[in-house]
């Protein structure tokens, strides 16, 4: 099985990404699932099955979302195998910058747009810098200086990667992502994988239950700002 992961900030466009991709792949062999972690609700469901996608809806509700992804994704494959499928994507929420979902081997898709701001490329951290990919959308409403120093920055936060400029309207430019999902690695045991980085660390007073502020209340992995 191929496994592709697709991470990126909200309302960056993956769901239309992920769909105008998947609409370029010519290769009968491949048969998509997408797998959609989210934290509260997600509507993308709807969407990708008015295209004829596959999807399923994982919601973390109160846990990290990147952990929720991390505690699921070896029963996501292994379900996904058993009914056949050859391509398994996982769309994740990508809410904090710092989210880490990417695994080696796999091919690691970051999607951002061009409205962001020209230093946001630097300040996304992990999801951003360990992608194999970087999709970028919305250039269509911006100027080309804008785009030129935007893929700037993202070079220099991620001097190894493709940068792609995708419509998610339509769906220019996906015939290249659609050609690197087909020649993705496949994968056989994902337990073998490991994570490109370390998740965001968060075991504290208030990960469990805790509502009381003050210094006293803070139990566990706690770090504080530096004042004079």
């Amino acid at each position: 099985m191929k496994i592709i992961t697709v991470s990126g900030a909200p309302s960056s466009g993956k769901t239309a990404v992920i769909i105008k991709t998947l609409e370029q792949i010519r290769s009968n062999s491949l048969n998509p699932v997408v797998f959609k972690f989210d934290c509260i609700s997600a509507e993308d469901e709807s969407l990708y099955k008015h295209h004829g996608i596959h999807c399923i809806t994982g919601l973390a509700g109160n846990m990290c979302p990147d952990h929720y992804f991390v505690s699921n994704i070896d029963e996501c494959v292994t379900w996904g195998e058993k009914k056949g499928y050859t391509l398994l994507i996982s769309e994740s929420a990508g809410l904090c910058n710092r989210c880490a979902p990417h695994i080696q081997n796999c091919l690691a898709v970051c999607v951002v747009d061009n409205l962001m701001g020209i230093n946001t490329p630097k300040k996304i951290g992990p999801m951003l810098k360990m992608a194999d990919v970087v999709v970028v959308t919305k250039g269509d409403i911006v100027s080309q200086a804008e785009r030129e120093i935007f893929a700037l920055r993202i070079r220099q936060a991620n001097p190894k990667c493709i940068i792609l400029s995708i419509n998610g309207i339509n769906g220019q430019g996906a015939i290249q992502l659609a050609t690197l999902f087909e020649r993705a690695q496949e994968i056989e045991d994902i337990k073998k994988q490991r994570l490109r980085i370390t998740m965001p660390a968060a075991l504290c007073s208030y990960c469990l239950g805790e509502r009381r502020l003050g210094q006293e209340k803070q139990k566990g992995n706690v770090r504080k700002i530096q004042l004079d």
